[in-house]
């Protein structure tokens, strides 16, 4: 997708501080992080949303989930972590492009936002 910020780094045309990438996923460090740790993870694929995750594309999601544990291994994060996807609209979606974000290195509150 031409237009799609997570695209054009994915595929090096907008630098980004990458912490791991391979031929499926990239992996970067967040701008605005919310945690001493906030890594975005991302496939180079182009998938909008958690909506449009198919039989046929869905071993990406595994391999995210993959790389993220040994990403938490090397970021220091033994004490645990926690990886968040924003779905559309009412989930905070930002950016319309398949990602999950790895926070640690502090202890989590939950609920996350406090109520509106």
């Amino acid at each position: 997708m031409s237009d799609c910020v997570f695209c054009k780094i994915a595929q090096g045309e907008i630098p980004s501080n990458k912490v791991y990438e391979d031929s499926q996923v990239v992996a970067f460090h967040d701008l605005d992080p919310q945690a001493p740790v906030h890594v975005l993870l991302i496939p180079k694929e182009h998938i909008a949303s958690a909506l449009e995750i198919t039989p046929e594309n869905s071993a990406v999601v595994a391999h995210i989930f993959e790389v993220a544990a040994k990403l938490a291994g090397e970021l220091g994060l033994q004490n645990g972590f926690r990886i968040v996807n924003n779905c559309g609209k009412d989930g905070m979606q930002s950016v319309q492009h398949l990602h999950f974000h790895l926070l640690g290195r502090q202890q989590m509150g939950w609920p996350p936002f406090p109520a509106a």
